[in-house]
């Protein structure tokens, strides 16, 4: 879904449906970190044993919250052994900062 800026006109209805998880996903604060840390990771990717010391949080709420991050298209994940990596997906913040590009707004 590409080409789709607020500025630019009303978005259709599947375009809501499709941007609203995404915006969801990022209302959170600890999912906002969590995306924050994996995005910033070296090697583009982080896996979740390095991810649940930042927070005062159980393993399965963390858990939860990659999920979250994961079902709404944020990020990617690959089971290696007993854990589990996560990487950004950089053309779905792409997509977000095209939606939100104020470049084109109208006076």
């Amino acid at each position: 879904m590409t080409g789709a800026a607020l500025g630019r006109g009303p978005l259709e209805p599947a375009q809501a449906d499709a941007y609203a998880p995404m915006f969801k996903a990022l209302g959170d604060p600890v999912r906002l970190r969590l995306l924050s840390m994996i995005a910033s990771a070296r090697g583009g990717e982080v896996c979740v044993c390095d991810l649940t010391g930042a927070f005062h949080l159980t393993g399965p709420t963390i858990s939860h919250h990659l999920k979250v991050l994961r079902e709404a298209g944020l990020v990617d994940s690959d089971r290696r052994g007993t854990w589990v990596y996560y990487r950004m997906i950089p053309a779905a913040l792409a997509v977000l900062g095209g939606l939100l590009d104020a470049g084109v707004l109208t006076a």
